[in-house]
């Protein structure tokens, strides 16, 4: 059974998936199946691939292909795949977002291209982008203008809200963002703007001010996945000091992972440290941990452990 397609409705957490590569520079995909399989069993809601954080851009065009193919084989359904689509080229972005829906995608997520700096622009752009996908494409837009550089305004994106029906969902992640969450979500609580899901990224480092505006759960790829579904979890059921609690205890891990640039790398020597992946490199260029990084790290990994029982 196919797993449900993106709606204004879905929450919990989408985890972005790393995407592991060889010492060599290929793309690992035993280790890919590990992820599947890591992420599923501590609980996300669904996972998203081909990311900033996915490294997608280092991707040659056929490799995004196979990528997909063999994450989608592995997930077989059982829960739902987001695939990162944006690209530079149109023409680019709509063959791969044909590809994803085909290999059984529930949706996309696109990314503003750079040099959109006015509302007008940020309009058309996305009018050329429905265009592309066609009606039936579930998209996510992705705010995240500390990469993209590209800044919507709550009132940019409530009209492309109401202009394009399959814009059902918007990944938050402008830093500082808090109070354009609130203000996205009092728009279609208070202001008549048809409601659009909500997920957060930043690692999750802000996720209990988020959930508490309004955000449907996280998007994003902390490498403690099960602090991201507890969280999530306990806030849903009302539990905001548990899933605050629960969240304070994996929040200088959190931190640290979260280090522009730097902290892919951290992310997937956790990955590699908790026996997911054979190798942590970033494909090049990209970071890597000196030797002090790794000391520094082992001791959060330890000071975290130690934290867990109670």
């Amino acid at each position: 059974m196919p797993a449900p397609k993106l709606s204004e409705q879905t929450k919990g957490v989408y985890i972005i998936s790393a995407t592991p590569f060889t010492e060599t520079g290929d793309i690992d995909f035993d280790s890919a199946e590990r992820l599947v399989e890591f992420y599923i069993e501590k609980g996300v809601t669904g996972m998203t691939i081909l990311g900033m954080m996915g490294e997608a851009n280092k991707l040659a065009p056929d490799e995004s292909e196979k990528f997909l193919t063999h994450m989608m084989d592995r997930v077989g359904g059982r829960i739902p795949v987001v695939v990162g689509v944006s690209n530079a080229g149109l023409g680019n972005l709509a063959r791969l977002a044909q590809a994803s829906m085909e290999a059984g995608a529930c949706g996309v997520m696109v990314a503003p291209s750079g040099g959109q700096n006015t509302n007008e622009a940020i309009h058309r752009y996305f009018a050329q982008v429905c265009e592309a996908l066609g009606p039936d494409v579930p998209l996510c837009y992705q705010d995240f203008p500390l990469t993209t550089k590209v800044h919507i305004s709550v009132e940019c994106f409530n009209t492309l809200v109401e202009s394009f029906p399959q814009l059902v969902m918007l990944k938050h992640e402008d830093w500082p963002g808090l109070s354009k969450l609130s203000a996205v979500r009092k728009a279609s609580d208070e202001g008549g703007v048809r409601r659009v899901s909500i997920l957060c990224g930043n690692g999750g480092l802000y996720l209990p001010q988020e959930l508490a505006r309004g955000a449907d759960g996280a998007m994003t790829g902390f490498a403690y996945p099960e602090m991201l579904v507890e969280v999530v979890a306990k806030f849903q059921a009302g539990d905001i000091d548990g899933a605050e609690d629960v969240f304070d205890i994996y929040l200088p891990l959190a931190k640290h992972e979260q280090q522009p640039g730097f902290g892919l790398a951290v992310r997937k020597e956790i990955l590699r440290r908790r026996g997911i992946i054979s190798c942590a490199d970033t494909r090049a260029p990209g970071p890597s941990l000196t030797p002090t990084d790794h000391e520094e790290l082992s001791r959060l990994m330890e000071r975290l452990e130690q934290r867990l029982p109670a």
